[in-house]
């Protein structure tokens, strides 16, 4: 099965993906493999120069143009270990009055065109899915980068581009009660 990635000019991007059976298909468990190998390939800087890619750590199955609630994260040695998901059906239960935003800005690989300004998310997140790299139900209690990279992706399921979280009117405009990363 080919796969590319879309871009934000691709109206499948802006649409709600739809649940998930489980067990999953074998063409689900073919996409949502597809997926964490193209992103763990993109962090090796040879495979990726020659393949004329970028690096991520996530990757939404809506990106691909498949319109289902499947997303998988790959940032290596955060804080000293590999954080590794491939996540079906994911609801947030809790989110953090606190919020939190990277000071240079959100990338996606469905995006070309830069994008100055703050994404503001929260700070911490509890989200609950079936894990397909653990191969049971998880609930995920996340905070600073590794809850911002899970609501980016989770966003991808709603039609939400990063972009969509930029004040327009004020893009770098620090939230009360917002940490900058």
């Amino acid at each position: 099965m080919k796969y590319n990635i879309i871009k934000d000019t691709n109206p499948r991007l802006r649409k709600v993906s739809e649940p998930v059976s489980l067990p999953l298909s074998k063409e689900d468990e073919e996409t949502i493999e597809f997926m964490l190998s193209y992103i763990k390939r993109s962090t090796d800087e040879e495979y990726a120069a020659k393949h004329n890619i970028r690096a991520g750590v996530g990757l939404a199955a809506p990106q691909l143009g498949i319109l289902k609630r499947m997303f998988i994260i790959y940032i290596p040695n955060l804080d000293g270990k590999d954080v590794v998901y491939q996540l079906v059906n994911p609801e947030i239960l809790e989110e953090s009055d606190k919020l939190i935003a990277i000071k240079d800005g959100e990338g996606c690989l469905s995006v070309d065109k830069p994008h100055p300004g703050l994404a503001h998310r929260h700070y911490s997140i509890k989200m609950k899915a079936y894990d397909f790299y653990s191969k049971q139900d998880v609930e995920i209690d996340a905070s600073g980068y590794e809850a911002i990279v899970l609501q980016h992706e989770f966003d991808h399921l709603n039609g939400v581009l990063f972009y969509d979280r930029i004040d327009p009117n004020n893009p770098d405009k620090q939230r009360p009660n917002e940490v900058l990363i």
